[in-house]
């Protein structure tokens, strides 16, 4: 199978997964990476699980066309907007997948032992069944998908520079994750460009 084609649908049913492989170069993920290490507004997550507040080591932000909430964890976030970096990269992205997107969710894993666990992004504030890309910088990761009923897995690597977009319904019938790593030593930056339902 050549995952690098636009049009192949790594996932074998119940939903739509495109990985595009790197679609920035080696030297421009880099800048990137840095810009975007040094310009977003980074904090902790914090989750409520069972009542009790966790606070993530892995740190997150929020950006969009507007101050929207989005609600995940039991938390709500209000988007900031969005900075020169974040345009270009939704401006290529949008262009790569055919797609629009109106918020971006960032991802910070400082290394392999950060990861996050078995989800689907379901939230009643996006789009239903609309397309969420994925866009990750700095370290290589394994990203994984498990169907919620038969429980086949579907792992691939996403590599810097690398854009994978979900759609359909993925996310009705699949979990995905990012499996934690002794292996992997440097952090990775994870743009997820979505669309909030307004």
């Amino acid at each position: 199978m050549d995952l690098f084609n636009d049009d192949t649908n790594i996932l074998p049913f119940d939903g739509e997964v495109n990985y595009y492989g790197p679609v920035i170069n080696q030297e421009k993920a880099q800048v990137y990476f840095e810009k975007l290490m040094e310009n977003i507004e980074w904090e902790n997550d914090k989750a409520i699980i069972f009542g009790k507040t966790i606070i993530t080591k892995r740190k997150v932000a929020w950006y969009g066309d507007k101050p929207f909430e989005y609600t995940y964890s039991k938390t709500t976030k209000s988007a900031l907007p969005w900075t020169k970096e974040l345009i270009e990269l939704k401006e290529i992205i949008e262009k790569k997948s055919g797609e629009t997107y109106n918020s971006c969710l960032l991802n910070l894993y400082h290394s392999g032992e950060e990861g996050m666990a078995w989800h689907s992004d379901g939230e009643k504030d996006l789009k239903k069944n609309g397309a969420i890309a994925s866009l990750s910088f700095g370290a290589e990761r394994k990203f994984l998908f498990k169907h919620k009923a038969s429980k086949q897995n579907v792992s691939v690597i996403l590599e810097k520079g690398s854009l994978l977009v979900m759609k359909g319904t993925t996310q009705t019938n699949w979990l995905h994750r990012l499996p934690p790593t002794r292996k992997v030593k440097t952090p990775r930056v994870n743009l997820t460009f979505r669309t909030i339902d307004v």
